[in-house]
């Protein structure tokens, strides 16, 4: 790779051509480079400042756990919903998430496409925030529902002030998923898929959806699973 200096060395050396038509298809050529370089660097030092203040993975809580029950209020509704008011008839999904984090603004538009289509096949899905708001006052309850207006979540946005539901998950990070059965035991934690913000691979959801897909044919979910990475939880001060 050429070295900033080389790059604007080559670029004056073509201005004193421009007056030439050899010259200006020269110029044009360099800028154009020029800025394309630049891009790339902007977008890598960007990726590599997202890696470096979020890369808090998933506790993996372990296979076969129980969902532990829990009552929180939905900012949609501002109504107190339990699991059992919520889980799915066929299985639950259980998502750690929240307003600011750029890893969950990055999945937002695949797990609102989940939702609408996986709620209509019998797996319910949840969403709760447990971020500390006193020092991230932009993951506010309020906030929380215009969030979930603007990404049209189809699902509950529930607010775990105390942080205890969070804790009893054994949850890490944001975004954090879990897949429970019909029976409320875990077959699946960890990553939404392989797509990070700023690593050039597509949204898919491939690695909830194969496990969505397996629980609701009856077939064996892959216990090989990835963390999920992302923002870690802002715990309130103790």
């Amino acid at each position: 790779m050429f070295s900033a200096s080389l790059l604007f060395t080559h670029f004056e050396f073509n201005i004193s051509l421009s007056k030439h038509k050899v010259g200006k298809i020269l110029f044009n050529f360099d800028m154009k480079y020029i800025f394309t370089v630049l891009g790339h660097i902007q977008r890598a030092t960007k990726t590599k400042k997202l890696y470096k203040m979020a890369s808090t993975p998933s506790n993996m809580l372990p296979l076969g756990t129980i969902a532990p029950e829990f009552s929180l209020m939905d900012t949609m509704t501002e109504k107190n919903l339990s699991l059992r008011d919520l889980k799915g008839d066929k299985g639950t999904v259980i998502m750690f998430i929240c307003n600011h984090c750029p890893f969950v603004k990055h999945v937002n538009p695949e797990i609102s496409k989940l939702g609408q289509e996986y709620q209509k096949r019998g797996i319910g899905f949840i969403a709760i925030s447990s971020n500390d708001v006193e020092n991230y006052p932009q993951d506010a309850p309020d906030l929380m529902k215009d969030t979930a207006e603007q990404e049209g979540y189809s699902f509950p946005y529930l607010y775990d002030e105390t942080q205890e539901i969070a804790k009893a998950y054994d949850a890490a990070c944001t975004p954090d998923f879990y897949l429970f059965d019909d029976n409320l035991q875990l077959v699946y934690r960890g990553q939404l898929d392989d797509s990070r913000p700023g690593n050039g691979i597509p949204l898919t959801g491939k690695d909830l959806r194969n496990a969505m897909d397996a629980l609701l044919e009856g077939k064996k979910i892959d216990t090989s699973q990835k963390p999920s990475i992302g923002c870690n939880i802002k715990w309130a001060d103790t």
